[in-house]
């Protein structure tokens, strides 16, 4: 109560500069552990650091927002102080615009268990754009106010008017007419001279001009890149990793009609590249698929006698833990049931548990959860060969499940007695990660 009282105590002014600090503090620790969080390269090296860095991410949110309802009844006198400067007003309303955007697409990532997956989709590609906005005008925003630049525009304001005050004139006792004249139009030629002479932008303005600019340099590529990406769902982003896929499995499999004809119509959408490790190439001379542990019949296959075991078609969606899907993706696998029943489970197994061809990447499933009718080792996506940085050759789909139980580069199936907890699922993911079935659409 009393900080509350400290607080209201304080001039308007000293309140209006403290909230400033802090959301400048905050958001330059959002966009710190943001961009960390974002590279997918790094997942695997962070380990449970990631779940942590996380969880710090939303924790500075929700201060984020708390500074936001603390702003709030000062909006209006803010507002009034600042009527005859535009820019400021302009500035302020695209601020609170991106506080507001962020906040709430942030909310509904962190809430994304609850939420339908086609809101999440949104609400990341939302979170996305204004970061790939919002950060750079935050840098630009910091340059462009800070001391040093604003000491910068007072030196040139100090300059500017020197040059154009006249010169002192030293008052004679009965200065002459002739020569009093001529001291007027000496001062207003030196006043043109000096106007002349004058840069059309001063240094602070340059400086600005030139930090936007490497801003733009710095950033526009990428920013292309990601906003060509994130606005088509046509599935192009698919081609591209088949076009320069690194495997060598001959002879590529031959899709079967409902594959080939593309019968979901096409992935709707783009799939974001995350690994723990290295992506691992294959090629068909070496690779191997096994089925072992409690069954009665383990068995291993090279690549070829892999693609003569029967095959089905199903359709379903993918959906990513941080909050992206794709929709509508055509694969084409063995149903992980039909392995199972030709492996003959033995009455002591409780769990299956796959490998990774990436020889770190493990994960498992309950026998109650691998029932699904849907769960398939896929071999094909959208009627071509599962690309390598997709998880192909092989790779588990667990389409009720989010993404991370669908283990990439899969080279080994083990029933087992006891529970397994996956590469994720040790630094801090659930180890049941159904989607939500009534928002699995």
């Amino acid at each position: 109560m009393e900080s509350k009282r400290g607080w209201l105590k304080q001039s308007f002014g000293k309140r209006l500069n403290a909230i400033h600090s802090w959301n400048a503090w905050i958001l330059l620790l959002l966009t710190i552990t943001g961009i960390v969080l974002s590279i997918g390269a790094i997942r695997g090296d962070l380990g449970i650091f990631r779940v942590s860095l996380k969880q710090l991410h939303i924790y500075l949110g929700v201060a984020s927002i708390l500074l936001m309802v603390l702003y709030a009844p000062m909006i209006r006198k803010h507002w009034r102080q600042i009527r005859t400067r535009r820019n400021q007003r302009a500035n302020l309303v695209f601020v609170l615009a991106l506080l507001v955007g962020w906040a709430a697409s942030g909310v509904v990532l962190w809430q994304f268990r609850h939420l339908p997956p086609a809101l999440n989709n949104t609400a990341l590609l939302i979170h996305d754009l204004l970061t790939w906005v919002g950060v750079p005008y935050a840098v630009y925003h910091a340059i462009s106010r800070s001391r040093w630049l604003k000491r910068q525009q007072r030196l040139d304001q100090a300059a500017a008017a020197a040059a154009v005050k006249p010169p002192a004139v030293q008052p004679a006792a009965t200065p002459p007419v002739a020569a009093s004249d001529a001291t007027a139009e000496r001062s207003a030629a030196q006043a043109v001279i000096a106007a002349l002479k004058a840069s059309p932008i001063t240094r602070a303005s340059f400086l600005r001009l030139a930090a936007g600019l490497v801003l733009v340099i710095a950033v526009g590529p990428a920013f292309y890149r990601w906003i060509k990406g994130a606005f088509d769902t046509g599935g192009s982003s698919t081609a591209e990793y088949v076009a320069g896929d690194g495997n060598s499995m001959l002879p590529p499999p031959a899709p079967l009609p409902d594959s080939a004809a593309v019968v979901g119509g096409g992935a709707q959408g783009n799939f974001r590249i995350y690994t723990v490790t290295e992506i691992p190439a294959f090629s068909s001379e070496t690779w191997q698929f096994a089925i072992s542990g409690l069954v009665d019949k383990p068995g291993v296959w090279n690549w070829e006698e892999f693609l003569k075991l029967k095959r089905t078609v199903q359709v379903s969606n993918f959906h990513c833990v941080t909050g992206w899907s794709i929709y509508n993706c055509t694969w084409e696998g063995i149903p992980l049931k039909q392995l199972l029943a030709a492996a003959g489970v033995q009455s002591k197994a409780k769990y299956v548990k796959f490998y990774s061809g990436d020889k770190v990447y493990t994960d498992a499933l309950s026998l109650e959860q691998a029932d699904s009718d849907d769960i398939m080792v896929a071999v094909m996506l959208d009627g071509k060969p599962i690309p390598q940085k997709l998880g192909g050759p092989v790779r588990l789909i667990v389409p009720q499940m989010y993404a991370y139980k669908s283990v990439k580069w899969l080279q080994a199936i083990e029933l087992i007695e006891k529970e397994h907890m996956g590469y994720w699922e040790v630094r801090g993911y659930d180890n049941d990660a159904w989607v939500d079935r009534s928002n699995n659409a």
